[in-house]
């Protein structure tokens, strides 16, 4: 019995070395920057989230132009919303659940309609959200006109990274743009060439990113593509304008893994000019 004990106690003495000596390893892993099993988990990227677009076309609008309903995260996510409208119905959105908006910049004017047209774009930091969510705004200038408004989440981002703005016009290549610190700049040309490619400013970010790109073209047309390069995939539009006419728009996003610079180049006929908008978004951690 004694000679068993003793085999007993050496078993248990070999476990207690073996358990010291993980311990041990644990310890000088960490020493020298090893994680544990248990570190914390990667910052989460952001991602597109819910996203509509409201249209009401020309005579036929009512005020407050209401979206549809889209169903967004309770928290941890940003709001995207463009507003093209008459420049009379100058608005700022709100939503169902009293996000505070703030624009991006001043209103860009549409050439060649005297004025009366323009596009804006805002954005909800740290947003509320649910189910049945939906934006809106009060046409106070002239309710039944037509208007157009993306409305997009923006999931785990905590910062608009960078954005450019440009309105480049067929042929010009869309050179010029703006980034949210600079001045604003509209590109002037002439409409009548041929060419049908209009590249967006370009947006500079640090990690993963999720990118919105926005066109707005400004043609008396009722039926055209826009077709974006570069990895955009477009997820709202409205192209096909009925015969009482509309503000036509498109949509299109890409999510990026790493740091970079980044534009879009829009193709599409018939040609026209178009206001251009490209947003990075990204964590902020």
């Amino acid at each position: 019995m004694r000679k068993d004990f003793g085999r007993h106690a050496a078993r248990h003495r070999h476990v207690h070395e073996a358990v010291a000596a993980a311990l041990l390893t644990m310890l000088i892993g960490s020493a020298h920057g090893a994680p544990f099993n248990d570190a914390q988990p990667p910052a989460r990227v952001p991602a597109l989230g819910a996203h509509t677009l409201l249209v009401q076309t020309e005579g036929k609008g009512v005020s407050p132009a209401v979206s549809k309903p889209i169903t967004t995260e309770a928290s941890g996510s940003l709001l995207l919303a463009l507003v093209s409208s008459y420049a009379s119905n100058s608005g700022d959105p709100t939503d169902s659940y009293s996000n505070v908006w703030k624009q991006l910049g001043p209103s860009v004017v549409y050439n060649g309609y005297g004025g009366r047209f323009n596009a804006r774009a805002y954005v909800a930091l740290s947003a509320r959200g649910g189910a049945n969510h939906t934006i809106s705004v009060i046409k106070s200038g002239d309710a039944v006109g037509e208007i157009s408004v993306p409305f997009i989440e923006i999931r785990h981002a905590g910062v608009l990274k960078d954005v450019a703005q440009n309105y480049p016009v067929p042929g010009t290549a869309g050179r010029v743009a703006s980034k949210l610190a600079r001045v604003w700049h509209d590109v002037a040309g002439d409409p009548s060439v041929s060419s049908t490619s209009l590249t967006s400013g370009s947006v500079t970010t640090t990690g993963p990113a999720t990118l919105i790109a926005v066109w707005w073209g400004d043609a008396t047309v009722y039926s055209m593509t826009a077709v974006p390069d570069n990895g955009f995939k477009v997820i709202d539009s409205f192209l096909e304008l009925p015969p009482n006419s509309g503000t036509q728009c498109a949509v299109a996003f890409r999510q990026v893994a790493a740091a970079g610079t980044y534009s879009v180049t829009w193709t599409g006929s018939p040609a026209q000019g178009a206001i251009l908008w490209l947003f990075a978004f990204q964590s902020g951690e």
